[in-house]
């Protein structure tokens, strides 16, 4: 089983379809979850589409709790299908909020390296709030966040 703190590869490194991830999800499991958790996002409130793929948005608040590791998986996953506002926003506050409030000092060096990396994931992190996050942690996460376009600031 992969750790978080091994892991520890950019978005740019991460070949989603290299890895079984550590509960045995394989990468096309982990494709089609991705693409489902998007697809509800995005899908009209009260359409079948959206129960279709309710069970995506399920899992991810499981993985919190059992499978972090495929949880950070399935975040990068996410955010290299659809860069939109809409999925930035239900990351950010959703399944990036979660894995860094329970299991942020094993992810923080992933996420602050994928911030570096890639721009978009570091202004996904904009609409990440402190919750019930760890003071350090907060404090690492918002020295690699990009606030730009988040509450009103200038993007």
């Amino acid at each position: 089983m992969r750790t978080a703190h091994k892991v520890g590869r950019t978005f740019a490194e991460t070949d989603v379809n290299e890895a079984r991830y550590a509960d045995g999800m394989f990468p096309e499991e982990l494709n089609t979850l991705a693409q489902d958790w998007i697809r509800y996002q995005v899908a009209a409130k009260g359409s079948s589409e959206r129960e279709e793929t309710w069970y995506a948005v399920q899992m991810a608040f499981d993985l919190v709790d059992g499978e972090p590791d495929t949880l950070w998986g399935l975040i990068l996953a996410v955010l290299a299908r659809d860069r939109s506002n809409t999925i930035m926003e239900n990351l950010s506050a959703g399944p990036m909020e979660d894995l860094l409030v329970k299991h942020g000092p094993l992810f923080i060096e992933n996420v602050e390296r994928q911030a570096k990396a890639d721009p978009t994931f570091a202004r996904m992190l904009g609409g990440v709030w402190k919750n019930r996050m760890n003071d350090d942690i907060w404090e690492r996460m918002c020295k690699v966040r990009d606030r730009r376009g988040w509450d009103g600031l200038p993007g």
